[in-house]
């Protein structure tokens, strides 16, 4: 947790930027596992609660009243049996006092507030639930069925969180540095440990560990597979083996909740052979190229297509691809090996806010996805960059057999394909090298101060030793 400090400022801003009306930040409850008291999913507590209340025990809700300038947190405190099972915690009068709130109530008075909010026709201001415990309870409490919620929310809270959140502060910065601190123990483990004859799991079980192991939890379910081609590909029972490649998904939350992603793809045996270095080399080239031009003002779509241009061009060197560089990609070819978008926004969420709607986090007026084309589709974040985003940059080159038989038999995009050398391909699998990226005053840095090796002669010799 940061300073009381922080988070009043930060309800003081929301404040300001909301105006009038009543904003209500769920927390989230326990997610057991086949009966109540098998805690077996580790509790994660809602991002916009925490970055606002920043306390962590389930069954909160945070409340600010903008129009009485008034603040409360509601919960309620544990009985003696809890006690006996999982030892004494703060009551929940002490847990707002920690976080600069004056007032708080048991659940309980929860709907009369709400109820006396409605009554004055005071607005109520709540951001889209994504759990079925939250839906529930927002209908208990207003009336809205759950099918309703989502086009319910407040927009006027959307956006004022997604502009808060998006600019990390220095704290949150040096946060996010110790996710990628951890990281780095997780890539580079499953580099020293991979090689033929163990399993998917047994690889992708000890880089979660690893996260464990620091107090900290995965950021999303690791993904360490053979097929690289599958986006998330999680860990198989299947046997690592010689020629392949791994590519390794992967990220830490650490227990302030700020998050990692790297992907790192690398030769089982430690040896690329030279049909993978002519793939990695250019996924290596097209990730470089983000680092070098992203910057405060560029749009992180412009980004996007120079990266398409670049690997659409090495793809015609290798005679994969053909014909004009500017036609394929205005057509979407590429999207044959790239179907997704070079990057999304990070922070305490490793998709950070993206469950408040993509369309507020990853766009503005200028730049709204083409929802018409494949690959662009699932474009996350197109937006102009400013200093203190921090943004994944991820391409990849993917060879999925579905994929290439449909625009096959289809003919789509035939005039820039070569599809009798995709046939070959089949086989190969896919590449993603996927790095953090903080964007600073003149351009933009690594997050993570050790750098985790993707030059393939530094993957080769980190392996080798």
């Amino acid at each position: 947790m940061f300073s009381k400090e922080t988070y009043i400022e930060r309800r003081n801003t929301l404040k300001k930027l909301v105006g009038k009306g009543l904003i209500v930040l769920f927390g989230n409850n326990e997610a057991p596992n086949n009966y109540p008291n098998n805690a077996y999913y580790p509790f994660r507590q809602d991002s916009a609660f925490l970055y606002y209340f920043g306390q962590q025990r389930e069954g909160l809700t945070g409340v600010i009243d903008v129009d009485s300038d008034r603040e409360m947190l509601f919960g309620n405190d544990i009985d003696i049996e809890d006690i006996v099972w999982y030892g004494s915690v703060d009551s929940v009068r002490d847990m707002a006092l920690q976080v600069g709130v004056q007032h708080a109530f048991p659940m309980k008075e929860l709907a009369n507030i709400i109820a006396k909010a409605k009554a004055s026709g005071q607005e109520i201001h709540f951001l889209p639930p994504y759990r079925h415990d939250t839906m529930i309870q927002i209908m208990d409490l207003t009336g809205l069925h759950p099918s309703q919620q989502k086009d319910a929310a407040s927009l006027t809270l959307i956006k004022a969180v997604v502009e808060m959140r998006s600019k990390k502060t220095e704290e949150e910065v040096e946060e996010l540095e110790r996710a990628a601190a951890i990281g780095y123990q997780m890539h580079t483990t499953a580099m020293k440990i991979t090689r033929p004859g163990l399993t998917e799991k047994y690889v992708g079980g000890q880089v979660d560990g690893i996260a464990h192991s620091y107090g900290a939890q995965v950021s999303f379910a690791t993904i360490f597979s053979q097929h690289g081609e599958i986006m998330h590909g999680n860990p198989s029972m299947a046997l690592l083996e010689d020629g392949r490649l791994a590519l390794c998904d992967a990220g830490a939350e650490t227990v302030n909740n700020y998050c990692s992603d790297n992907t790192r793809t690398f030769p089982v045996n430690g040896k690329y052979t030279q049909r993978q270095l002519e793939i990695y080399s250019i996924v290596e080239e097209c990730h470089d190229l983000a680092l070098a031009i992203s910057k405060p003002g560029t749009k992180y779509f412009d980004v996007h297509l120079a990266v398409c241009r670049l690997m659409t061009e090495r793809l015609k060197e290798l005679g994969l691809m053909k014909g004009d560089v500017d036609e394929a990609v205005e057509a979407g070819a590429h999207a044959m090996f790239l179907p997704h978008g070079l990057g999304h926004m990070m922070g305490m969420d490793v998709h950070d806010m993206e469950g408040l709607g993509q369309i507020y986090v990853g766009f503005d007026e200028e730049t709204r996805p083409r929802l018409d084309q494949f690959g662009t589709n699932a474009l996350r974040m197109g937006r102009r960059l400013q200093e203190g985003f921090v943004v994944t940059d991820e391409p990849g080159i993917y060879f999925i057999p579905a994929l290439i038989d449909e625009w096959r038999t289809s003919g789509h995009c035939a005039e820039f394909l070569n599809f009798p050398m995709l046939e070959t391909y089949k086989d190969f699998g896919g590449i993603r090298i996927e790095d953090d990226l903080l964007i600073t005053k003149d351009g933009c840095r690594f997050l993570g101060k050790d750098r985790i090796p993707y030059h393939p002669k530094d993957v080769e010799a980190f392996m080798a030793r």
